[in-house]
């Protein structure tokens, strides 16, 4: 599995990558064509590869946005080392951005986490708006894998009511796996690790198991 970091915070880099001094390349350089991206994958010593983020890539929507074709960058880069890997993973902005559209554009299917609090619903139908019209015009194959509903917490009233009402205006589109609000999920990255390998028992472990069981088929 290859995992691509396309977030300028790069969350998913720290807490996967061991401290190291910054990599000479990342996605960044890969989106600029400065480096070709199998210069950019770091190896997992016991889990997924992983093509870095940094800081740098909050200039890259600005940088290529004169660029041709600019919206399939990120597929061209991919093309050379997608038969390597069984799945490839995008961690995509929370923004409808360019490198959210590259991510769209190179994806097969879109997996969208949604937090469980209403103000994270609001932006739902933007979001599937926006994968409708990448769909229609840049991306004929993308499909929605599902909605995942995240940081619920049954314990609360707005908790129940939200998840109840993205339901009933979503539908089919919403899994059944559910994953739950955890301390757990904030110490995982600290360890450097995942929620599977830092604690294989929790519930939220479970709960992502189910989800790859549901998604696989």
């Amino acid at each position: 599995m290859l995992l691509v970091d396309l977030d300028p915070q790069a969350a998913l880099s720290a807490s996967l990558a061991p401290p190291q001094a910054k990599p000479s390349n990342t996605v960044y350089q890969v989106l600029l064509s400065q480096a070709p991206l199998g210069q950019a994958i770091r190896p997992g010593d016991n889990g997924p590869d992983l093509v870095p983020a940094d800081l740098d890539l909050a200039a890259a929507e600005l940088e290529l946005s004169a660029e041709m074709g600019r919206e399939r960058i990120l597929a061209d880069a991919l093309a050379p080392v997608s038969q390597r890997y069984d799945f490839i993973l995008i961690d995509c902005p929370p923004s409808l951005g360019l490198l959210t559209v590259n991510a769209l554009v190179a994806a097969g299917e879109v997996l969208i986490p949604l937090q469980c609090e209403y103000m994270a619903m609001r932006g739902l139908g933007s979001l599937l708006r926006t994968i409708e019209k990448v769909k229609a015009k840049l991306n004929p194959a993308l499909a929605v894998a599902g909605i995942l509903i995240t940081m619920y917490n049954g314990r609360t009233l707005h908790g129940q009511e939200v998840m109840d009402e993205v339901r009933r205006a979503f539908g089919e589109k919403v899994l059944k796996s559910v994953v739950k609000a955890s301390v757990r999920f904030k110490e995982a990255p600290a360890a450097g690790l995942s929620i599977i390998d830092y604690s294989p028992s929790h519930e939220g472990a479970r709960a992502y198991q189910a989800l790859a069981r549901e998604l696989t088929g």
